[in-house]
């Protein structure tokens, strides 16, 4: 198994259209990238029994979290060949129509980073201890059951 540096994942409140774009126009100059897969988790303003869903507070056991997300890194760095990962997943308080996930995959070819884009993101939901505070118009709120 390759020894990839840890990355920070998490970041504080929604992940924005400008850090998304940033991200993507650090890439141009990596001319043995011929494929991006982007995956951009975003809040919904679901129709619950109490009420509509005005935000997501995210929380996890920040340790463990990360952990988890370098061994997913790991596993799917040794399965697929990319060039770049990079992930990010919000923290605390996410309005509906805000991004709370970032996965951005790239390799040479565009199977490889769709397939491990795809991969990634199922392990997270799967395995990474992160739990999601849905926030009613109303003021209540309900617990996710799954990410």
């Amino acid at each position: 198994m390759a020894t990839h540096n840890r990355k920070k994942v998490f970041v504080d409140g929604p992940i924005s259209p400008a850090f998304i774009a940033d991200s993507i126009a650090k890439h141009s100059s990596k001319t043995d990238i011929g494929a991006h897969s982007i995956f951009l988790g975003q809040v919904r303003a679901d129709e619950k029994e109490g009420g509509i869903v005005a935000a997501i507070e995210y929380t996890a056991h920040t340790e463990m979290a990360e952990e988890q997300f370098h061994q997913i890194r790991e596993a799917i760095f040794d399965k697929y060949a990319l060039t770049c990962m990079h992930i990010y997943h919000s923290l605390g308080k996410v309005a509906a129509g805000e991004i709370s996930l970032f996965v951005f995959t790239s390799s040479a070819h565009r199977r490889d980073a769709m397939d491990a884009c795809n991969e990634i993101v199922e392990r997270i939901k799967q395995e990474v201890p992160i739990w999601g505070k849905e926030l009613l118009e109303n003021g209540g709120y309900v617990w996710k059951e799954s990410r």
